[in-house]
């Protein structure tokens, strides 16, 4: 009774009171800065967002300038041969400068305004958009005809207001005569904007009015195809032996801890291992996907075995006890029961290794990604660009319309990234099991 007594009124001293309010202080504090730790995270997030956004929105709205062009066949196809090759090589350039010094015939006797009226309009565009008009209606040439083609870049910002238009002339990218004439185009109803097609269509360009994305998300569709056929098998086989068949001695000790380290190797190590051996060693194309995707294979390699033996970990004991106590072999076990069972958790990490490999620069850059590709790949050994290559070629460029395009380049991107990440969250909520 004495001792109950004593214990009583320890738990229940003044001491005691005292211990448990600073317990609860401490609590209360560390919930607190664990609070304010997901506050500043999420602040940075969304002021990360919101300048990425905010400056690559406009990117997807583009504006674009009428012209009349009169489809000289002397220009085009003297010879009248119909044949294709010689229309491609047409000048339609001077038929695009007629249509604009038509349009503005006080600037057609005038060195100086007819350089600055030219710089109204995207003339590569312009020409690009005639060749194909005319390839596209070969029927057609001789006739005056009316085409959409792309304002230039200065003219493009100006009108979504990344230009400040009340400072000098001489401060600004375009000229009073120039606004004058943008002015006019837009109250006759020869200029409009309209959605950025060009930036998902076209390849990478000089011009930054006529760059787009198109070789650069086909480049990382083949890399990424090559690093799947070449990670998935291998990582599952690989977790399937050390996981329920390789026995527990130092060499599988060792085997485990060096694919724990790869996993947080740099991912401009695995760049320079591709350089040194696809490339230099085996004289492998580059540039090409398929360099591309095998070291990216290697990068996502180590995530998607601890992803696997952490999914084959997760199946209860009783699931091989059970195939193994009617009569089946360990290995049918495992392929017809377990392996079914982890594919959920197996597919998640995959997809999750995937999306990080998407994002990967350094290690393409190291194997020659760079490249100024105005083709879109037609396989995995010709030459290409890749997403997070194309953002960091296009930031480096000086003009202020990359800035948007580069921008718009990171959104596309991360769309593809909570895309796959999606698809990994709905396949782990679809094939789940509870036991």
């Amino acid at each position: 009774m004495a001792s109950t007594e004593v214990k009583t009124g320890i738990h229940t001293s003044p001491e005691a009171a005292r211990r448990l309010a600073r317990r609860y202080r401490q609590e209360a504090f560390f919930q607190f800065m664990g609070l304010i730790a997901i506050v500043l995270a999420l602040s940075a997030l969304a002021w990360l967002m919101a300048s990425i956004f905010g400056t690559g929105l406009s990117a997807f709205r583009q504006h674009e300038v009428q012209i009349t062009a009169s489809l000289d066949p002397e220009l085009i196809d003297p010879e009248r041969t119909g044949d294709p090759e010689v229309m491609r090589r047409g000048d339609y350039r001077t038929i695009l400068q007629r249509a604009i010094y038509d349009r503005f015939p006080e600037a057609a006797d005038d060195r100086k305004l007819r350089l600055q009226l030219m710089e109204v309009y995207s003339v590569a565009g312009g020409t690009g958009f005639l060749r194909d008009f005319v390839l596209d209606n070969p029927g057609r040439v001789g006739d005056t005809v009316t085409l959409w083609i792309p304002a230039s870049d200065d003219v493009d910002q100006m009108l979504k207001g990344k230009f400040d238009l009340d400072v000098p002339q001489e401060l600004r990218k375009v000229t009073d005569v120039q606004i004058a004439w943008v002015r006019e185009l837009q109250a006759s109803g020869e200029l409009r904007a309209s959605f950025n097609k060009i930036l998902f269509l076209n390849t990478d360009s000089r011009d930054p009015e006529l760059a787009g994305v198109a070789a650069a998300v086909v480049g990382s569709f083949y890399a990424l195809l090559v690093t799947f056929v070449l990670s998935f098998p291998m990582g599952v086989a690989a977790a399937i032996y050390l996981e329920e068949f390789a026995p527990k001695n130092r060499f599988t000790d060792f085997i485990e801890v060096n694919i724990n380290n790869l996993a947080a190797v740099p991912s401009i190590v695995f760049g320079l291992l591709g350089l040194a051996v696809f490339l230099n060693f085996f004289g492998l194309p580059r540039s090409a996907p398929l360099v591309g995707g095998m070291v990216l294979a290697l990068m996502t390699l180590p995530t998607i075995i601890i992803a696997t033996r952490a999914s084959l970990k997760a199946v209860p004991p009783s699931i091989r006890e059970g195939a193994l106590g009617v009569g089946a072999s360990k290995l049918q076990s495992i392929y017809h029961h377990v392996l079914p069972l982890a594919m959920p958790g197996i597919l998640t990490g995959t997809i999750i290794g995937m999306a990080q490999a998407l994002g990967e620069t350094a290690p393409l850059l190291m194997i020659g990604m760079v490249a100024f590709v105005t083709q879109i790949p037609e396989s995995i050994t010709t030459p290409a660009s890749a997403l997070p290559v194309q953002v960091f070629l296009w930031s480096d460029s000086p003009e202020r319309a990359w800035e948007e395009r580069t921008s718009a380049a990171i959104i596309i991107l991360l769309g593809f990234l909570t895309l796959m990440n999606l698809v990994a969250v709905l396949l782990r909520s679809r094939f789940e099991r509870r036991w």
